[in-house]
């Protein structure tokens, strides 16, 4: 099966198209490429991934991680010759993601399409190249994105899933699906994330703007929340699904979203949802 197959028909993936081609490059906001990169091609690769099996996203000594798995791979096929690798969202141990988007330089000449083939044999079925193309030195996948979205996946009934359990939470108490959308909507806007979001360095914001929060039913008791928002911190979407199943038991209302962003107290907020339910489903540019 698929990360994510349900007994209903799941939502339709979005074309793999986000990433603008290298004519038309969504404007600089990375630092400015360096002296004769123009000699370089630049690549944007968009990549689906099963997290059980890594420590996460980012390169981590030691670790297996998605990041290491792809920049070794490249360094196998391209000489050596990778620089600038970066990934549109750093998704933690165990989480999945549909639509990662990473991008990279390389000063040897290769197809696109030839390298996300030779990267899908390698990697899949753990990680799928879905698209590749070139871009221009401006693009950076992290920086250059617009939007991310999120998905997260609950089985919501009295026994577990054994077919799910790696892509879903199994939350056995009753959900009111009213309730969590009316819990869902007042995270929409700006606000100061600090109550949802773990500690990061000294001096980052935890502000954020969020587009689109809201809950699917897809029967047979799988519970979808979507959250689409410019940016996230720090372990912010499963807080927020933590909370948000806290008011779908009545242990919380959804009058005390407000409450709760307000006092920018992560004590305040439910408990940390876990990661396998998580997905990165597409990022905007």
């Amino acid at each position: 099966m698929t990360l994510f197959d349900t007994d209903a028909p799941a939502p339709e993936p979005e074309p793999v198209s986000p990433v603008p081609a290298a004519e038309s490059a969504h404007p600089a906001t990375d630092p400015a490429p360096e002296a004769g990169s123009s000699a370089r091609t630049h690549l944007a690769l968009t990549v689906a991934y099963e997290g059980t099996g890594f420590r996460g996203f980012a390169v981590q000594p030691g670790q297996r991680t998605v990041a290491g798995e792809l920049v070794g791979a490249l360094e196998q096929m391209l000489r050596g010759d990778v620089a600038d690798f970066v990934g549109a969202g750093r998704t933690d141990a165990g989480v999945h993601a549909w639509g990662q988007v990473v991008s990279f330089s390389t000063g040897v000449d290769t197809e696109p399409e030839v390298l996300a083939r030779k990267l899908t044999r390698r990697l899949g079925p753990e990680i799928v190249v879905r698209d590749a193309r070139m871009v221009g030195p401006e693009f950076s996948a992290r920086h250059s994105a617009t939007a991310r979205t999120y998905r997260y996946t609950v089985v919501n009934r009295p026994q577990p899933d054994p077919f799910r359990a790696r892509y879903a939470w199994w939350v056995p108490e009753p959900l009111e699906l009213a309730r969590l959308r009316l819990g869902a909507d007042p995270f929409v806007g700006e606000h100061d994330f600090a109550a949802f979001c773990r500690k990061g360095p000294e001096g980052s914001t935890t502000v954020r703007r969020v587009l689109r929060s809201h809950w699917d039913d897809l029967g047979d008791g799988i519970l979808q929340y979507e959250v689409r928002a410019t940016a996230f911190c720090w372990q912010m979407v499963r807080s927020i699904v933590g909370t948000l199943v806290e008011i779908g038991t009545g242990r919380l209302t959804a009058g005390d979203v407000l409450t709760i962003i307000r006092s920018r107290d992560r004590q305040r907020a439910g408990r940390l949802a876990p990661p396998e339910g998580l997905c990165l489903w597409q990022v905007d540019y």
